[in-house]
């Protein structure tokens, strides 16, 4: 958020006295609360096919699966993680088909579209074609698992807990933090418990408690791809933030953005 509600009440209170007159002091229980950080650590920049607009990460099997959007360009794709080199690609084939985030869920992946209202299933040993699709009434923008249910964002607050086998939404819940809801949560991933969330032009991830949809923490990460690529200037509002990774094995994440040149592996403090 650019100013916090705390800064809104004092220039409204301002404007009410006409601007010269002594502002009483704002009531500490309206000051909005931001969710504490969550510091970290880089331990390895891999990387990264820069004509991947990426849209969906996951790590399995010691491979990068990446799901990527932008129109006649969407595609599902394996990677090598250490050497960005994509190893396998299927395009999705058409100009009106734009993708979005993808899970490997039971055996299988899950590729979201954006305003198409498709879900594509694949076996996880051939993405060549899917096995089916499933209609899905939102925008698709991220998704993930908790084990029981897949999770679907659609660019608004909420998130969606979804059965795999009719993707019919059992329940719904709205991600506030100190109560005030956050939009556009876009990239998911579940880890220990939580959901982390990438919103989507911002340059932090947020961490989620799915039962309430509570923020109970946030990833700082302002100017990495730039401190980090030296010569590379991202698009603004275009080659953003998007895509989180976690290898349960090593209990590092992998983050990287749209089109950038960089993948980050983290370790969380």
């Amino acid at each position: 958020m650019k100013y916090t509600f705390a800064s809104a009440l004092v220039i409204f209170l301002a404007a009410c006295n006409g601007g010269d007159k002594t502002i009483d002091p704002v009531d500490p229980d309206l000051v909005h609360k931001d969710a504490p950080k969550i510091a970290y650590n880089i331990v390895n920049i891999y990387p990264h096919d820069t004509s991947a607009y990426t849209q969906g990460l996951q790590m399995y099997n010691g491979k990068l699966y990446e799901g990527t959007g932008d129109w006649a360009n969407s595609s599902l794709r394996i990677s090598d993680l250490k050497t960005g080199k994509v190893e396998k690609k299927h395009l999705m084939g058409s100009t009106e088909i734009f993708g979005e985030g993808i899970n490997i869920f039971k055996g299988k992946i899950y590729q979201l579209t954006w305003k198409n209202n498709i879900v594509y299933v694949y076996d996880i040993n051939n993405i060549d074609k899917p096995l089916k699709t499933f209609n899905w009434p939102y925008q698709g923008w991220g998704i993930t698992n908790n084990g029981t249910d897949l999770i679907i964002s659609d660019g608004t607050a909420n998130l969606y807990f979804v059965d795999a086998e009719t993707f019919r939404v059992k329940s719904t819940v709205a991600v506030t933090e100190d109560g005030v809801p956050i939009d556009s949560i876009n990239e998911l991933e579940y880890i220990d418990g939580f959901v982390y969330a990438n919103v989507y032009q911002s340059d932090f991830i947020i961490k989620i408690d799915p039962s309430s949809g509570h923020v109970t923490g946030k990833i700082d990460l302002p100017g990495i791809i730039q401190k980090n690529a030296p010569g590379y200037i991202p698009v603004p509002e275009d080659e953003v933030l998007n895509g989180i990774a976690y290898d349960s094995a090593s209990k590092k994440l992998f983050i990287t953005g749209k089109r950038w040149p960089k993948m980050f592996e983290i370790t969380l403090n």
